[in-house]
């Protein structure tokens, strides 16, 4: 489940009285797998994921940042200029040790009970906080970069392409069954902006990654994807990711059979009665099909969630039987 360790949980909320700091909680081994073993220890899902940011590699490719409590993401020197560019410097994982050492022990920790599950940001979703100086709701900075300074800008995305590539194959050789690629706010983006600024990236990364994790699947995810979902398909990973905003059969039929998806129950049916989440998750599955299908939010896990709520999300999800579930369902509904 998508953000299933964080805010919600009391025990988390009780370590980060005692940890302030977010980066001390992401960036120092005992606390990141004391975190990620939260919800397992709680709920025991399918799969562990560890508790990190999409930011935590910048500072070992030369991107100083910070998080504040209210304003988020703050990066203290936006790159925008070819000046910007040469603070930059290729990946030193050595400086993402603590990331390593924790895959490694999720993985001892949960044996073969579930997977241990990474994660990276995309380029063009990294490239916003660096050029925009932390979170934004307009991106008119980055986007007028498109127009502006084409050549720095993809000079910046060309330079994250190689470091994100290698962070992923970096979790791997760590421990990390899967990876998820965030491109969160990809969907910002009109259509022909994003086949241009994001997906050869992405494209290049997975490229990259299958050379040298062939085994490994891949995960893309895009925040308001419903414009994208085609193109999505077209980067090469193994599964796309579907927000909330998306119908799930209409996804499928999109998508067709040859790609699995991933989703995509709203987080807020986490507020309801647990009847009704019930409904919701059970009528999710059954859009998706018999195959191909994890069943997960379509988007992370809300503040002041109930944590009863994520605790029977799991339940229910243990509870179905496909080869039986899925036959109360009308055959033309299915996607062979």
């Amino acid at each position: 489940m998508m953000r299933q360790a964080g805010r919600y949980m009391a025990v988390y909320r009780k370590l980060a009285e005692k940890y302030p700091s977010f980066r001390e909680r992401s960036e120092t081994t005992d606390l990141i797998v004391e975190i990620s073993l939260q919800p397992w220890e709680a709920f025991r899902p399918d799969g562990v994921i560890i508790f990190s940011d999409i930011l935590t590699p910048l500072p070992a490719f030369g991107v100083a940042f910070d998080i504040e409590d209210v304003r988020g993401p703050v990066i203290q020197s936006p790159i925008t200029s070819e000046e910007g560019l040469k603070t930059l410097h290729p990946i030193d994982l050595e400086k993402l040790h603590f990331v390593g050492e924790s895959l490694k022990i999720l993985r001892r920790e949960v044996g073969a009970n579930a997977a241990v599950l990474g994660f990276v940001g995309a380029p063009w979703t990294i490239a916003t906080y660096i050029v925009e100086g932390g979170s934004t709701s307009t991106y008119t900075t980055i986007k007028s970069m498109c127009h502006t300074a084409p050549h720095v800008l993809r000079a910046l995305l060309s330079h994250l392409t190689q470091a994100i590539a290698d962070y992923i194959v970096f979790q791997v050789d760590a421990g990390a069954h899967c990876i998820q690629i965030f491109d969160s706010w990809g969907g910002q983006l009109p259509p022909a902006m994003w086949e241009s600024w994001s997906k050869p990236y992405i494209e290049e990364i997975v490229s990259s990654v299958r050379k040298r994790c062939p085994e490994t699947p891949l995960v893309l995810y895009i925040n308001g994807n419903g414009g994208l979902l085609e193109r999505m398909k077209g980067t090469g990973v193994d599964v796309i990711g579907l927000d909330w905003t998306v119908d799930m059969a209409d996804g499928r039929k999109r998508l067709g059979s040859g790609i699995s998806v991933q989703g995509n129950v709203d987080p807020a049916y986490l507020f309801s009665p647990l009847p009704t989440l019930t409904e919701e998750i059970q009528r999710v599955v059954r859009s998706a099909g018999p195959r191909g299908h994890i069943l997960n939010l379509g988007h992370g896990v809300l503040q002041r969630t109930p944590e009863e709520a994520v605790k029977h999300f799991f339940e229910v999800a243990r509870s179905l039987n496909y080869d039986t579930f899925l036959q109360t369902q009308p055959q033309k509904e299915l996607v062979a």
